[in-house]
């Protein structure tokens, strides 16, 4: 039977510029046709409420591109639908993306209208030399002030920093670090700069920092983080109890959810079992099927209990409470220990590089500096 609680993940494509590390579904556009894009993500949004009915909506998350390009209206209007085809949970996590630009801060107060009660910031630093590598339409000062905006507008606000930039040190990353945690309430987002193919970085051969200036940084963030009451509940996100990101969470701990917009990815579980779904990644060719046939899917693939069991494993284990047993078992209807290579298993836990005991299996700190290696190991071929 389906889980009776899903996510909604609304993708908005579009961005001022193009950021050099992006490797997301970004666009830059001359122009939107708003009203059309409206009419497009509610049909979308209403084909996948009819295929979900009577479930119960945990949390509404809108990513990008840049979602505070989009207007509040349509926001309000997309919260609205979805609080209508779904019965949405007591204390409704919403949240929206947005940058710190002058122009993007002065809709913080009509999104709040809007019925938007968290904002995830792409503030990324604190210098405006490295802000301007990164290809950032803010400066340093607009960062710090669209934070404060955040705090006064909004009763929950999370921003991003990232490190491992060329030429930057543990000491400068530190710096970072102190301005950070000045202005942060519960919720750090902190990610190593990578390099990823298809982005300009990737094109002009940028190299990040060597791998033992990012382990430093990284060791750094963990520890200072945790003394200030923001230990790491995922690889890369930090926050004080309670304040967790309530949609990621659900969605890495391997809950439904339904992604609507152009490249926007879904997993849907009914009596047959759970579906993968993926959006047409292009926005104007996802706009046009939309408007033929209310939705945009490129790809639809029914997973195979042993997919679903990878998946799983391979989000669960980002998390520092790991993969609980039981739940792993709920979801897909296998034994946890039946999906570890026994000798992958012994050897890391033997190198204090994961925790396995009754309640599940856990990657230790030391571990999600080698993740990928850690997954590696484990996953039975």
């Amino acid at each position: 039977m389906p889980a009776s609680g899903i996510s909604l993940y609304i993708h908005w494509p579009f961005c001022a510029s193009k950021c050099p590390y992006c490797d997301f579904n970004s666009h830059v556009a001359d122009s939107v046709d708003h009203h059309r894009w409206r009419r497009g993500l509610l049909a979308e949004l209403g084909y996948f409420a009819n295929e979900t009915k009577g479930r119960q909506l945990t949390s509404i998350f809108f990513g990008g591109g840049t979602p505070s390009l989009m207007e509040p209206e349509t926001t309000a209007a997309l919260i609205e639908a979805a609080k209508t085809h779904w019965q949405p949970v007591d204390g409704l996590e919403i949240t929206l993306e947005a940058n710190p630009s002058t122009a993007e801060t002065k809709r913080f107060q009509a999104f709040r209208d809007a019925g938007v009660n968290r904002l995830s910031l792409g503030v990324q630093s604190f210098r405006d030399s490295y802000l301007g590598f990164l290809g950032r339409g803010h400066s340093a000062a607009e960062a710090m002030d669209a934070i404060r905006l955040a705090a006064a507008t909004f009763s929950r606000f999370s921003f991003d920093l990232i490190y491992g930039l060329p030429g930057q040190t543990a000491d400068d990353f530190g710096q970072d670090l102190d301005q950070a945690l000045q202005l942060a309430r519960g919720h750090l987002s902190v990610y190593q700069l990578t390099i990823e193919p298809g982005t300009a970085f990737h094109r002009d051969a940028v190299v990040a920092a060597n791998e033992d200036t990012g382990a430093e940084m990284y060791e750094m963030c963990q520890q200072r983080l945790t003394v200030a009451g923001m230990p790491a509940y995922e690889v890369s996100n930090h926050a004080g109890p309670g304040k967790e990101c309530r949609h990621n969470l659900e969605i890495w701990r391997g809950g439904d959810y339904v992604g609507v917009g152009p490249g926007a990815h879904g997993h849907v579980t009914g009596n047959a079992g759970t579906d993968s779904i993926y959006q047409i990644h292009q926005p104007e060719r996802w706009l046009a099927a939309v408007e033929v046939k209310k939705h945009g899917t490129a790809k639809r693939q029914a997973l195979t209990p042993d997919e679903r069991a990878e998946e799983i494993l391979m989000t669960g284990l980002r998390l520092t409470e790991g993969v609980n047993q039981d739940q792993f078992r709920a979801l897909t209807g296998l034994e946890l220990g039946d999906r570890l290579d026994p000798g992958g298993l012994e050897k890391m836990v033997e190198g204090g590089f994961l925790v396995s005991d009754d309640v599940g299996v856990r990657v230790t700190t030391t571990g999600r500096l080698c993740l990928n290696e850690v997954l590696r190991q484990l996953l039975v071929a």
